[in-house]
C-alpha cells in the first residue's frame, strides 16, 4: 500500500462516519426469492447484507424499513451496541423470523462496513489469523435431477467426487408408503457407497416429515453405510422428542435452522436434541449472534455446521463466521447455483475446490454484487 493511501485509509478509520440511507433490492431465480441489503455511509462506504426469507421477502423488507431511521445518522462502529439497540430496546415485541431476519441483515452489513472502513476481511476482525479453507457440503445434492433411481445416483456421485466435492445432502425420497420410502433410500445410499465408497460423506435430510419411531427405523437401516447425520427428523419445536430420539438413535441428529437465537437453542442444546447444531445466519441475528450460538454449544461438547441455502451475501457472511470457530464442522453451500452466484459476484463468491472454500483477503465481507445483472436477469414479479 501507498504511503498517501495508508494516509487516506487511517484518516477514514479515524473520523466520524454516519449510516446514511439503507436500500433494499429483491430478486427472483427460479421460484427461489433473494432479499439483498445496502447500508449506505457518508464517508462512501456501503455495507451488504442479506435478508432472504421464503415466501416473506415483502414483509422481511418492510422490516428492515422499519430499523432504517434507527440507524440513519449514527456511527455504525460499535456493532455489538447496535445489536443490543435494536434487539432490547427500540420494541419490546422483539421475536420472530422476520424480524430476526431483518436484523440479522443490518448487522452483517454493520461488520462489512467496519471491515472496510479499517482495510481487512470480517473473518481477521473474528479472530481468525490465517485464511486456511474451510469444509463445506453440497446441499440439495439431487434436487436438479430430472430422474431418481440409485443408478443415477450413483452416477451423480462419482462426478461430485470427481469434481472434488467431499460431502453432500439431500432431501430423502417422498415414495407411496412410509415402507416403500424407506426401502428406496436404503437402495440409493447402498448404490452410492458401492459407487464411491467412504469418499463422500451422506448427510440426509429428514424435513421434518417422520414420527419418533420411524425417525428411529430409519436411523437403524442407514447406520451401516456411516450416515454422517440425520437433519431435523421430526417437527423442529419438538426439542423433548429430539433429545429422547438422539438417545436411541445410531447416526447423530443435526437441526437448528428454524431457531432464532441463542435462548432457542439452549433448550435444543439442554434437551440433548443434536450433536450438530445449524443455526442460519441470516435469521439467527447475523454474525454477531451466530458466534454466541457456537460458543454456547462448544459448552455442551457439539458441533457446528451453519444451514445455508440463499444468496452470496449470506454465503460469504457464513463461511466468514466460522473462521475462528473451535466446534466448526462444515458449511452447507449452494453447489448447484455455485458458478452462477460466482459469476453474479464476479468471481468473487469463491468456488469450492478439494471440497472446501478458501476465505477473502479483501476488505469487509470481500464480496461484489452486480444488483443491475441480478435485477436484469432475475427480477422479481
Amino acid at each position: 500500500m501507498r504511503r498517501r493511501e495508508l494516509i487516506s485509509l487511517l484518516a477514514l478509520a479515524a473520523s466520524p462516519v454516519k449510516v446514511r440511507a439503507i436500500r433494499t433490492h429483491k430478486y427472483r431465480m427460479e421460484g427461489r426469492e433473494y432479499l439483498f441489503v445496502e447500508v449506505e455511509t457518508d464517508a462512501g462506504i456501503t455495507g451488504l447484507g442479506e435478508a432472504s426469507l421464503p415466501a416473506r421477502v415483502e414483509i422481511t423488507e418492510e422490516a428492515v424499513k422499519w430499523l432504517e431511521p434507527r440507524l440513519i445518522g449514527r456511527d455504525p462502529a460499535g456493532i455489538e451496541a447496535h445489536w443490543n439497540r435494536l434487539y432490547y430496546e427500540e420494541n419490546r415485541w422483539r421475536d420472530g423470523s422476520v424480524l430476526m431476519t431483518a436484523l440479522s441483515a443490518i448487522d452483517i452489513a454493520l461488520w462489512d462496513i467496519e471491515g472496510k472502513r479499517l482495510n481487512v476481511p470480517v473473518w481477521r476482525l473474528l479472530g481468525g489469523n490465517n485464511a486456511k479453507p474451510l469444509r463445506v457440503y453440497w446441499s440439495h445434492w439431487s434436487n436438479h435431477l430430472k430422474q431418481r433411481s440409485p443408478e443415477v445416483l450413483a452416477d451423480l456421485a462419482r462426478q461430485t467426487v470427481e469434481e472434488g466435492w467431499t460431502a453432500v445432502k439431500w432431501v430423502i425420497p417422498r415414495a407411496a408408503t412410509e415402507r416403500e420410502r424407506l426401502g428406496q433410500l436404503v437402495r440409493e445410499i447402498e448404490a452410492i457407497r458401492k459407487a464411491v465408497g467412504g469418499k463422500l460423506d451422506i448427510c440426509l435430510e429428514l424435513y421434518e416429515t417422520y414420527s419418533m419411531r420411524s425417525a428411529l427405523e430409519l436411523a437403524r437401516a442407514v447406520a451401516e453405510y456411516k450416515v454422517m447425520f440425520i437433519e431435523e427428523p421430526v417437527w423442529r419445536e419438538s426439542n423433548v422428542a429430539l433429545g429422547q430420539l438422539a438417545a436411541q438413535s445410531p447416526v447423530p441428529l443435526a437441526g437448528g435452522e428454524g431457531l432464532l437465537n441463542r435462548w432457542q437453542f439452549r433448550e435444543l442444546l439442554e434437551a440433548k436434541g443434536a450433536m450438530i447444531i445449524q443455526p442460519d445466519i441470516i435469521h439467527c441475528g447475523g454474525i454477531t449472534e451466530i458466534r454466541k450460538i457456537a460458543a454456547l454449544g462448544e459448552v455442551y461438547g457439539v458441533e457446528i455446521a451453519p444451514h445455508m441455502w440463499y444468496g452470496p451475501i449470506a454465503h460469504m457472511a457464513s463461511i466468514q463466521a466460522m473462521a475462528g470457530v473451535r466446534s466448526f464442522l462444515m458449511n452447507e453451500w449452494d453447489g448447484t447455483n455455485m458458478m452462477r452466484l460466482h459469476e453474479l459476484t464476479g468471481g468473487s463468491l469463491p468456488k469450492v475446490i478439494g471440497g472446501h472454500v478458501s476465505l477473502p483477503e479483501r476488505p469487509g465481507l470481500g464480496l461484489s454484487v452486480d444488483f443491475a445483472e441480478w435485477r436484469k436477469r432475475f427480477p422479481y414479479n
